[in-house]
């Protein structure tokens, strides 16, 4: 079978198209997970961790429907005329779909298949949405600039 590329990415931090939406890498499958999967930044003990982490991971997967999603997405992978590429995007990317992806990435390694992963904007800091629903940055990007 060929080898799987999986990619985390972050809605926010897209460029936009010609109507103002985001555009997401190119993919065979994209999931959004924004809906699906409650934020577990909004825990205080993570905010200031990443979805590499295993405490990040354990809260992503133990998320109502993410065991289901995860079985899904891998069985999807294992198709006989399968995908190449799958991502997973969440509001940052930072949390639920850098998580989402390790474990994906697991679990299809665990059945034998060789994955590659990118994560495109698991290094860059969190993004509020102000209540116009604009990005914001947060006080610590606001010191880099």
């Amino acid at each position: 079978m060929h080898p799987i590329r999986l990619i985390s990415f972050g809605y926010l931090h897209l460029p936009t198209g010609p109507d103002g939406s985001p555009v997401p890498p190119v993919a065979d499958r994209i999931e959004d997970v924004r809906d699906r999967l409650r934020d577990p930044a909004a825990a205080q003990d993570i905010l200031d961790l990443d979805g590499f982490h295993p405490r990040v991971q354990d809260v992503v997967l133990n998320t109502p429907g993410a065991r289901e999603l995860l079985a899904n997405l891998a069985n999807y992978a294992d198709l006989r005329a399968g995908p190449r590429r799958i991502a997973i995007g969440c509001a940052g990317g930072r949390h639920r779909a850098t998580g989402l992806t390790e474990l994906l990435a697991h679990e299809l390694r665990a059945r034998g298949r060789q994955v590659d992963v990118e994560h495109l904007h698991v290094h860059l800091r969190r993004v509020l949405k102000t209540p116009t629903g604009a990005p914001a940055t947060t006080p610590e990007k606001e010191a880099t600039r």
